[in-house]
């Protein structure tokens, strides 16, 4: 079989996960297609896939009703079923995960969205479902958010695999260098293996565009001149891919050194840089967009399967593109800060509070279609 440009990634050390997940795929071998056909090498889950995969199919349902028999509740349900079909994904690239020496065939499960700005509670519940799960190839995910950052610390530094998601500001990824950093130090102060622990910064992109974009048409629309408006439509579609290469700026920045040397002497493990929410929003925008410019050495893009069909069918490799052009990023970074654009802003605060919100809107929203489908399975029972 001919290889699709998928694989040529491979090549500039870039890594494709798969940002869906549910039991068909698993148990109907479309997993292992995955693998074979399309060069991916991990899993991504989030509550509004797994709200998908639950909500969207009767294949739960027989588990539903004998937990439900049982008397679990919703959410001690969701639970069940989520880290079930984890530990299958993982039982399924486990092949992937000693092939890569360990750096890929993960799969993530992410702790529930209403913790994100608890740090204990989040630490409790990743430790629960890094012991349900019980897979050397987990990764557990925990939302970068300024509370969560000492949760990072004290997880990597506990042994755990963890994958920080919701990461749209630089100036907060590398606080979860930082915490990545701490936490291996003190795995070393106290004679601690490192080689187990693994971890990716999960860098959201499209969304960065879709807030972006709605301010500059804004103004846009406000412009006074032609001129004007051509120089605000230059910027359009165009902060996404910035913001990340800069973060992978700091990547490299971060993980060079003699800090870093002496981790690595150590069995350290590289803190790869992880593209998400890499779809393609805008249908202006080429379906590809955020794959195709942001291909680069030990990082890892997590996309959906329109985009991962996409990519297979039309991607253009060319190269370590996430460092391309690099002046012109930072200048048109610049450009978009004397629009009056706050970038820090938008990405600091309010990106990441709309992701939470979103993400735990999806989890309410699961919970609340099992209470409704134990209701029903209930009802059925006290009428046979």
């Amino acid at each position: 079989m001919m290889k699709n440009p998928l694989f040529n990634l491979r090549e500039y050390g870039q890594s494709i996960w798969f940002d869906t997940l549910s039991r068909k795929l698993v148990t109907s071998g479309g997993l292992q297609k995955m693998i074979d056909e399309y060069a991916v090498v991990g899993v991504t889950s989030n509550p509004t896939i797994f709200d998908k995969a639950i909500s969207g199919s009767a294949e739960y349902d027989e588990d539903i009703r004998q937990l439900a028999d049982a008397g679990w509740s919703a959410p001690q349900i969701y639970e069940k079923l989520a880290t079930e079909d984890v530990r299958a994904a993982c039982d399924v690239l486990g092949p992937v995960y000693e092939q890569t020496n360990r750096v890929d065939g993960r799969v993530s499960l992410e702790v529930s969205p209403h913790l994100a700005f608890s740090p204990e509670e989040t630490m409790e519940e990743a430790r629960r479902l890094w012991r349900t799960v019980d897979r050397p190839n987990l990764m557990i995910k925990i939302p970068g958010t300024y509370e969560s950052i000492p949760a990072v610390e004290q997880m990597i530094y506990e042994g755990l695999s963890i994958n920080i998601t919701l990461l749209f500001a630089v100036s907060i990824y590398e606080k979860v260098m930082e915490a990545y950093f701490k936490g291996l130090e003190r795995r070393v102060a106290e004679r601690k293996p490192l080689d187990q622990v693994h971890s990716v910064a999960s860098f959201f992109v499209s969304r960065v565009d879709t807030m972006v974009d709605k301010e500059l048409e804004a103004k846009i629309h406000a412009a006074q001149s032609p001129a004007e408006q051509e120089r605000l439509k230059r910027l359009l579609g165009k902060a996404a891919n910035a913001n990340a290469r800069m973060a992978y700026q700091a990547f490299k920045r971060v993980f060079s050194g003699p800090r870093w040397e002496a981790l690595k002497a150590k069995g350290a493990n590289l803190q790869r840089p992880l593209w998400a929410s890499t779809s393609t929003k805008n249908p202006a925008y080429p379906d590809t967009l955020y794959v195709t410019e942001l291909i680069g050495p030990h990082t890892v893009n997590t996309v959906p399967e329109s985009t991962l069909l996409a990519f297979a069918d039309h991607g253009v490799v060319r190269g370590n593109t996430v460092e391309e052009d690099l002046e012109g990023t930072r200048e048109m970074l610049r450009q978009l800060a004397e629009t009056g654009i706050d970038l820090d802003d938008i990405t600091g605060r309010r990106l990441v509070d709309e992701g939470v919100r979103l993400f735990s809107d999806s989890f309410d929203k699961l919970t609340a279609g099992l209470r409704k489908k134990l209701e029903g399975i209930l009802s059925k029972n006290l009428s046979d």
